[in-house]
């Protein structure tokens, strides 16, 4: 009975502590269950929250119109009054021919190159850059925003710019130095002449009086069979620097020359016996005239000036034959920093 009641009381222990093992193994189950069920709850709301912002986000990208991408892009706080300025007449124009209510996820680089092509396809090289520029980043702005279905500027190569010394002078900078009160009347009209008639220095200054046709607004450079023509700036300054002089260099020296310097009879004014202007002494002028438009404090060349004729007019829409009979250029090859000159790969037989 004592060895009964023993193996009793054994069995009740073990029963016990099984039970108590199973509870404890349910409680851990339980709690490891509810933290599934938790992460399973938040990785369900995460991804409920993606598809609800690409279903928010997915109608406004596809109704989004070129005009209204422009505004924006324009109306941004870090573009400077310049710059929004310059970006504008780049946007603008694009909208004006592919419409500014056009889906901007429908405008392709094929469209904008056209648009490119009809606009600057004539422009200078450093104008063609300035709103290739501004396209490029109007258009990485957009593709950032996943507004823009492919690279706008893809197709738009960069054209080669006339080197630092013969970037243009910019036109503003020009017509205040014709109104400057200190430039003398010779100065003057060579400048103005040598600007209107895009020609080169040495043409200008072997001019003689003779040569002019003052009602025809042109001179004659009879050494290279030329007509230099010029417009109303360099019209109106002629008769005054002529004086009455019927022969004889046009542009004239300070002073009379020595004697042991004498120029050549053809070099020599019989008026008033002064020589003729050379070109070292005008380019001198014009440099020490012009220190303040060159950020090298140099000053600008009369070949620098003669350029920006060039790129001014090849920024009006001038062609490679209208500035090579202004100018007298005997090659259009010469031209290619002004305008764009077709390559015999663009000629379509």
């Amino acid at each position: 009975m004592r060895r009964a009641a023993t193996c009793a009381d054994e069995a009740g222990k073990a029963r016990e502590a099984g039970e108590t093992e199973r509870a404890r193994k349910t409680e851990k189950t339980g709690k490891a269950g509810e933290t599934a069920e938790a992460g399973g709850k938040a990785r369900d709301a995460g991804e409920a929250a993606e598809a609800g912002e690409a279903a928010e986000a997915g109608p406004a990208d596809a109704h989004v119109t070129l005009g209204g991408a422009a505004g924006l892009f324009l109306a941004r706080p870090d573009l400077s009054a310049d710059t929004v300025r310059s970006y504008r007449q780049t946007l603008t124009r694009l909208c004006r021919h592919l419409g500014e209510k056009a889906p901007l996820r429908d405008v392709t680089s094929h469209r904008v190159a056209e648009v490119f092509a009809a606009a600057w396809g004539t422009a200078a090289g450093a104008t063609w850059n300035r709103h290739r520029a501004a396209l490029r980043s109007f258009a990485t702005w957009a593709a950032e925003r996943g507004w823009a279905a492919a690279d706008l500027a893809a197709s738009l190569d960069r054209r080669p710019e006339p080197r630092a010394r013969n970037r243009p002078i910019d036109r503003s900078r020009l017509e205040s130095l014709w109104k400057r009160p200190d430039v003398p009347l010779r100065e003057r009209t060579l400048w103005l002449l040598l600007y209107e008639s895009a020609a080169p220095a040495e043409w200008a200054l072997s001019l003689n009086v003779e040569d002019l046709d003052l009602p025809g607004m042109r001179g004659e450079v009879k050494a290279r069979g030329h007509w230099l023509r010029w417009q109303s700036g360099t019209a109106a300054l002629l008769p005054l620097l002529v004086e009455g002089r019927r022969r004889g260099p046009l542009f004239l020296a300070d002073r009379r020359p020595g004697p042991g310097r004498m120029p050549a009879a053809a070099d020599l004014c019989p008026h008033t016996g002064r020589g003729r202007l050379s070109y070292e002494r005008a380019e001198y002028l014009f440099k020490r005239a012009t220190a303040d438009l060159d950020p090298e404090g140099g000053g600008c060349t009369l070949h620098r000036l003669r350029h920006s004729r060039l790129a001014h007019l090849g920024e009006d829409g001038w062609s490679a034959p209208m500035l090579m009979s202004l100018s007298g250029h005997g090659s259009v090859r010469t031209l290619h920093g002004f305008v764009r000159v077709p390559r015999p790969a663009d000629t379509v037989a």
